[in-house]
C-alpha cells in the first residue's frame, strides 16, 4: 500500500499518457533520412524519458553535436505536426489524480509549454498545481527538474512521491533524495527499474492511492 504524500510529481510520457506511437513515430521520420539505419519501435520506446542525445549518440557515435542538434529539431518539427494524434491518457490515471491528496507538478524531458499543451488535451492539466518540464537545465537522470518542482512547493524531498515508468525516472528520484513509485504500464521494464530500488509498485493507475 502506498501512503499518501505532501507532493506527488509525475513523469508524463508512459506514466501518464501512451504516447509510443507519436514520439516513435516521429522518430522513425528522422530516421528515414538515414541510409541503412533499422531501429525498431520496441527498441525506441526504451529511449522514452531520455534526452534524444542519448538515442542519437547511441545509434550514430562518430556524429558532430551540430548534426545531431538539427536531427533533434526535425524530430521536434515531426513530433509536433502530429498534433499528438495517436496519443492517449492511460485508463484509469484521470481518477487516480483525482483521487490523490496533495500538491501534483511534473518531471518530463518535454518542455514546460509542451507538456501543458499535452495535459490540457487530455483533461488532465486541472489536476496539477504547478507544471515542470525541462527548460534550459539537464534532463533526467539528473534530478533538476524534480528539485525544481520542490523548490516551487517549498517542500523538503521526504515530502514527495515521484511516479515514473522508467529507469531513468528512478534514477533521478534516487539522486532528489524523494521516494520513488515505479509503475509497470508504460514503457520501462521491471527488470530496469529493479535496480534503483524503487520504494513503491503500481501495476494500476489505482494503486497509487489508498
Amino acid at each position: 500500500m502506498i501512503p499518501e504524500f505532501p507532493v506527488y510529481i509525475f513523469d508524463v510520457d508512459g506514466t501518464l499518457v501512451d504516447s509510443a506511437a507519436d514520439i516513435c513515430g516521429a522518430i522513425q521520420g528522422v530516421l528515414a533520412n538515414t541510409p541503412q539505419c533499422n531501429v525498431s519501435d520496441e527498441a525506441l520506446r526504451l529511449y522514452i524519458g531520455r534526452h534524444l542525445y542519448d538515442l542519437f549518440q547511441d545509434l550514430f557515435p562518430g556524429r558532430s553535436r551540430v548534426e545531431m542538434d538539427e536531427m533533434i529539431a526535425d524530430y521536434r518539427t515531426r513530433y509536433l505536426a502530429r498534433s499528438h494524434s495517436s496519443t492517449k491518457a492511460f485508463p484509469g490515471i484521470a481518477d487516480a489524480l483525482a483521487a490523490l491528496p496533495g500538491r501534483k507538478s511534473t518531471a518530463t524531458t518535454k518542455g514546460t509549454p509542451t507538456t501543458r499543451a499535452v495535459l490540457e488535451m487530455f483533461g488532465l492539466l486541472r489536476y496539477f498545481d504547478h507544471v515542470q518540464g525541462t527548460d534550459g537545465f539537464p534532463a533526467k537522470p539528473e534530478p533538476d527538474v524534480i528539485l525544481a518542482s520542490l523548490k516551487i512547493f517549498g517542500v523538503q524531498p521526504e515530502d514527495c512521491l515521484f511516479v515514473g515508468d522508467s529507469p531513468t525516472d528512478m534514477e533521478a528520484g534516487r539522486r532528489a533524495g524523494v521516494k520513488t513509485c515505479a509503475v509497470l504500464w508504460g514503457y520501462g521494464r521491471r527488470e530496469d527499474m529493479a535496480r534503483w530500488e524503487p520504494d513503491y509498485w503500481a501495476e494500476h493507475p489505482s494503486e497509487l492511492h489508498i
